[in-house]
């Protein structure tokens, strides 16, 4: 890029426009709630996009089992697929800031 055209005021210009689009972005994620399953819905996950366990939900006759390996497994599956859900939406959320981002430059 040639430093003959470099303009301070089209810089700031660019910058300002990232971080309110990064600040929507994070806003966004805040916001935005998944829910996985595991074990046939024996239990269940609600994340948000920042990865925050908001809840965790457990059929009461599977606690009652006793099974305490395959409640662990379960738990797991079910926070990992939260995990993946919320990836796929942060994928869709960035794609279009930084697509949005491209145009500025």
């Amino acid at each position: 890029m040639s430093m003959g055209g470099f303009n301070p005021k089209q810089l700031q210009s660019m910058l300002a426009q990232a971080r309110e689009q990064y600040e929507a972005l994070q806003k966004k994620l805040a916001e935005t709630v998944v829910e996985a399953a595991a074990g046939g819905g024996a239990v269940s996950v609600k994340m948000n996009g920042q990865k925050r366990i908001l809840a965790i939900a457990i059929e009461p006759e599977l606690a009652k089992s006793g099974d305490v390996e395959m409640l662990q497994d379960l738990i797991t599956a079910a926070v990992n697929e939260a995990g993946r859900k919320v990836d796929e939406v942060l994928q869709a959320s960035v794609g279009g800031v930084l697509g949005g981002l491209q145009g500025l430059l």
